[in-house]
C-alpha cells in the first residue's frame, strides 16, 4: 500500500470540509483580515497600526505578542520580528500578550496536519498545507503549541513592523515636505539626512495611523538583520528575576475571594455520597459549590484565603463512583500491551511489502522486541490556577493559558454573557508543556465566579490536585520486528504502536456531542515520519479504548516514538554488527539535512574514539516539529550509580532566529526528556493515580544533569520549531548508552526501575 494512499484516506474528510468551507464562505472572506482588536482599548495619546503594533505620543512602542510566554522565550522572538522591521532595538519596546482575538489565529498549527512528511515539497503536499493553513485562519484558533509560534509569526509580524515603519515615514515626509524616499529610520527616529532634520516615531504616530496601510511591504534580507539571527536579551527576564507579579498565581484584584477544587480522582465518576458539614464549618469558608463539567465532577470551595479553601477541601467527606476502566495498574498496562500485540491496526506508513519480506526471512536474521512507556503528568512548577470575575454582565478571566479564544468561548457560555463582554487576560506561565492548552481551570473559576456576587475569585489547585486529577501523556506500547540483510542493514521493519487517541479524548472534553473517531497521528508521530530509507517499512496505529484523560505533552507523540524508534534502531545496528551512527548515515543518505546533523553530533562528541573503562556513549536522532535533532550522551559507571557526564546536541532548524534561545530550548527539552526517562511514571490503584507531588514524581536534579554542548545548523530550506525538539531523542540516547555500558537493553521507561542513577 502506498503512503500517498494512506495519507489521502486520512485527510480526505478534513480537506473536503476545508474546501466546502472555502466555497461557502468565499475567497473574499478568506482574504479579508480580522478586525484589529487593539482599536477599542487604546490609552490617551496611543495609536495602533495593526494587531501587533501600538505607538504613543510619549514614544512608547508596544509590540503585541499573540502567543503565550511560558518560559520558552517566545515573547522575545516575536518582539524581535516587529522591532527588526520597525528599525528599533528591543530595549525600546515593551511587550504585551494580545487579547483573545481571531486576528491572532495560528495558521502554522494546522499546516502540517495533512499527514505529509515535513520534507515532502510535492505539489500535493504544498497544496494540502496551504488549505490546512487557510482552515487555520477560517477557524481563528489563537493557540500556543506545536513549536509553531515563531514559524507562524515570522512573516506576519515582520510585515506588521514594516507596514508601521512605512506609514511613519510617509507621515514624516508630509510633515517635512520631502519625498519619503529621502528619509531613513534610526531606532525610533526618522531622519532627513540632506537637511539634518528629524522626527521621532511618537511625534508623527497620530498622523501615520490615519494613513492607509501599504498593500505591499519589502522585508529585510537576512544579511540586513540587526536583531534576528543573533542572541537577544530576554524581554521577560528582569521581571522574572525580580519577582514581578506576572504569573497567573500572582493576580490580585480588589475584594478578591480565594478558592480551590476537589474533583473526582476516579476519572468519569461522580460522588455517590458526600457530607460537606465539617468542611463548611471551618473558619474562612464562604461557600462550597458542586461542580459538574465535561472534565469531571466534584466540589469548589470558596473561602477568604487559599489555605482555608485547601483545608476545607480536605475535610469534605466523599465517596466516589467506580471507574469505567480497569482499576489496577497492571490491568491497564496489560490492556495496552495486548492491543499492541493483537489489536486492529491501521498502517500509517507502508512502504514496500512488509509481509512478503518477513515471509521467507531466516529466523536468525529477524529480531523482535516489545517496548512501553507510562502515563506522565505535565507537572509544571506553577500549579493550575485562574481568576474570574462576573460583574455587571461582564466576565473577566485572568488565566495562564495557551488557548485564549477557546477560554473566551467556553467561559462566556458558562457565565451566560456574550463573547464580546468576556475579557481574557493571558498571564505569563510558570511552565505548561501542553497542560494549559486544556480549559478545566478556567471553567472551574467561571463556575465559582457565578457564586460570588460580583467579587473576583482566584482558584488555585493544590499540587496533589494538579497531579492526580489532570490530563496525561498517554501510556503506549509497541511491538517491533526487523529483518536484517546480509550487509547488516534492515531489509524490513514492522512497528505496531498502541495508545489512546488524544484527539478523541480532547474532543470528549470540549465537544462531547461530536463524534470522536478517526486516526490520531500522534500515536505514531516520531516513528512513521522519520528520514530513513528502508525497502519495506510499516508503522501501524492501534487505538486503545481507555477513558483515562490524555492530552498533549511536550513533543506529543514524538516523546513516545522517539524512544521506541531510536532504541529499536540501536538494536538493529547491534544485531547487524554495524556502528549505530554509521547505520544512520547509510539509511539517511537521501536526506542531506539529516546526515549533516548526524555528522555534526558525531564530530562534536568524538563518536568512535576509545573511552576509558566504565564509560559509554549512546546516540539517537528524531525529526520532529520541522527540526532535525541528533543527540549523544556520555555516561559513567560510578559507585553511586550511572552518572550522566555530557550531552552533545546538533539541531538543524532551517533558520536560526535567536541562537541563544534555541540553545536553552534544546537543553531544557533534553532535561525534560531525560527526567521522564530516568524516573517519572504514573501508576494506578483502585482507578486513581498514586503519585501526588514531586517526592514521587520528581524531575532530574541539578547534580544529575550532564554538561551540554549545542550546535545549531541551518541547512534545510524550511524553518523548523524549537520548543519541543530537544525532548524526543533524549530517552533513547540514554537507553542506548546504558546498553553500550552494561549490555542491558531496557525497553520500558522509566529506566530507573532497572538501573540506579547517581
Amino acid at each position: 500500500m502506498s503512503r500517498l494512499g494512506t495519507i489521502t484516506r486520512r485527510t480526505f474528510l478534513g480537506l473536503a470540509a476545508v474546501a466546502a468551507g472555502g466555497i461557502a464562505v468565499g475567497y473574499y472572506y478568506y482574504r479579508k483580515p480580522y478586525p484589529n482588536p487593539l482599536e477599542d482599548g487604546l490609552a490617551e495619546g496611543e495609536v495602533t497600526f495593526n494587531p501587533y503594533v501600538k505607538i504613543g505620543t510619549d514614544e512608547t512602542i508596544t509590540v503585541i505578542a499573540p502567543r503565550a510566554e511560558m518560559g520558552q522565550g517566545i515573547s522575545t522572538t516575536l518582539a524581535a520580528f516587529v522591532a527588526e522591521e520597525l528599525d528599533v532595538t528591543l530595549d525600546r519596546v515593551r511587550v504585551e500578550h494580545g487579547p483573545a482575538s481571531y486576528a491572532y489565529y495560528n495558521a502554522a498549527l494546522l499546516e502540517e496536519g495533512g499527514g505529509f512528511d515535513f520534507w515532502d515539497d510535492s505539489f500535493t503536499a504544498e497544496t494540502v498545507r496551504g488549505m490546512m493553513g487557510g482552515a487555520g485562519k477560517m477557524l481563528g484558533l489563537q493557540a500556543t503549541g506545536g513549536s509553531t509560534a515563531a514559524r507562524d509569526g515570522f512573516d506576519r509580524m515582520r510585515q506588521a513592523g514594516a507596514a508601521a515603519r512605512t506609514m511613519l515615514i510617509d507621515a514624516a515626509a508630509t510633515r517635512l515636505g520631502v519625498a519619503a524616499t529621502e528619509l531613513e529610520t534610526d531606532n525610533g527616529t526618522i531622519v532627513h539626512e540632506a537637511s539634518g532634520r528629524s522626527l521621532t516615531y511618537g511625534s508623527v504616530a497620530t498622523d501615520a495611523a490615519e494613513l492607509s496601510p501599504p498593500s505591499e511591504v519589502r522585508l529585510k534580507e537576512p544579511t540586513q538583520w540587526k536583531l534576528l539571527g543573533k542572541p537577544q536579551p530576554r524581554v521577560d527576564m528582569l521581571d522574572k528575576v525580580t519577582g514581578a507579579p506576572i504569573f497567573g498565581i500572582d493576580v490580585r484584584q480588589p475584594d478578591m475571594l480565594f478558592a480551590t477544587v476537589r474533583m473526582s480522582p476516579v476519572f468519569g465518576a461522580k460522588p455517590v455520597r458526600s457530607d460537606l458539614a465539617a468542611a463548611e464549618a471551618l473558619p474562612g469558608v464562604v461557600k462550597i459549590v458542586p461542580i459538574e463539567s465535561t472534565y469531571g465532577s466534584g466540589f469548589g470551595v470558596i473561602a477568604e484565603n487559599t489555605w482555608a479553601a485547601f483545608k476545607a477541601a480536605e475535610a469534605i467527606d466523599v465517596e466516589w463512583g467506580e471507574p469505567a476502566y480497569p482499576v489496577t495498574h497492571d490491568a491497564i498496562v496489560a490492556m495496552i500491551a495486548d492491543a499492541a500485540r493483537s489489536g486492529d491496526a491501521s498502517a500509517m506508513r507502508d512502504d514496500g511489502d512488509v509481509d512478503v519480506a518477513f515471509a521467507d526471512a531466516p529466523p536468525e536474521r529477524v529480531i523482535e522486541a516489545e517496548y512501553s512507556v507510562p502515563y506522565l503528568a505535565h507537572a509544571p512548577m506553577e500549579p493550575m490556577n485562574c481568576t474570574a470575575r462576573l460583574k455587571d454582565g461582564v466576565l473577566d478571566v485572568w488565566a495562564p493559558n495557551q488557548m485564549p479564544v477557546l477560554v473566551r468561548w467556553f467561559c462566556s457560555d458558562i457565565a451566560g454573557v456574550p463573547g464580546e463582554r468576556t475579557n481574557v487576560h493571558t498571564t505569563s506561565m510558570g511552565g505548561a508543556f501542553g497542560r494549559r492548552g486544556e480549559l478545566d481551570y478556567a471553567l472551574y473559576a467561571t463556575i465559582l465566579a457565578k457564586e460570588t456576587d460580583g467579587r473576583p475569585v482566584q482558584v488555585t489547585w493544590t499540587r496533589e490536585e494538579d497531579m492526580r486529577r489532570g490530563v496525561y501523556r498517554p501510556a503506549s506500547a509497541g511491538l517491533f520486528r526487523a529483518r536484517i540483510g546480509d550487509d547488516g542493514l534492515p531489509v524490513a521493519v514492522d512497528m505496531r504502536i498502541a495508545a489512546q487517541n488524544m484527539m478523541a479524548s480532547l474532543t470528549s472534553r470540549l465537544f462531547p456531542s461530536l463524534p470522536a473517531g478517526g486516526s490520531d497521528p500522534a500515536i505514531t508521530d516520531g516513528s512513521r515520519n522519520q528520514p530513513y530509507t528502508i525497502p519495506n517499512y510499516r508503522v501501524s496505529e492501534i487505538q486503545v479504548p481507555l477513558t483515562i484523560p490524555v492530552s498533549f505533552w511536550r513533543s506529543v507523540g514524538n516523546s513516545v516514538n522517539g524512544f521506541f524508534h531510536e532504541a529499536f534502531m540501536d538494536e538493529i545496528a547491534h544485531a547487524g554488527g554495524i556502528d549505530p551512527v554509521e547505520m544512520r548515515r547509510k539509511l539517511m543518505a537521501d536526506f542531506p539535512a539529516a546526515v549533516a546533523v548526524v555528522d555534526k553530533v558525531a564530530e562534536m562528541s568524538g563518536w568512535g574514539e576509545p573511552l576509558p573503562e566504565g564509560k559509554a556513549k549512546g546516540f539517537a536522532f528524531t525529526l520532529s516539529f520541522g527540526s532535525w535533532c541528533g543527540q549523544v550522551v556520555q555516561i559513567a559507571d560510578t559507585p553511586a550509580g550511572i552518572k550522566l557526564e555530557k550531552m552533545w546536541i546538533a539541531v538543524d532548524v532551517g533558520t536560526a532566529l535567536d541562537p541563544g534561545i534555541i540553545e536553552t530550548q534544546m537543553t531544557s527539552g533534553a532535561v525534560f526528556g531525560l527526567s521522564a526517562a530516568m524516573g517519572q511514571e504514573l501508576t494506578f490503584t483502585d482507578g486513581k493515580v498514586d503519585q501526588s507531588n514531586f517526592h514521587d514524581f520528581d524531575a532530574m536534579r541539578m547534580h544529575q544533569a550532564p554538561a551540554f554542548e549545542v550546535a545549531i545548523l541551518q541547512n534545510f530550506h524550511k524553518m523548523g520549531g524549537v520548543g519541543e525538539v530537544g525532548t524526543p531523542p533524549a530517552a533513547p540516547a540514554l537507553a542506548n548508552a546504558i546498553f553500550a555500558l552494561t549490555g542491558k537493553r531496557i525497553r520500558s521507561l522509566p529506566l530507573g526501575k532497572e538501573v540506579a542513577f547517581a
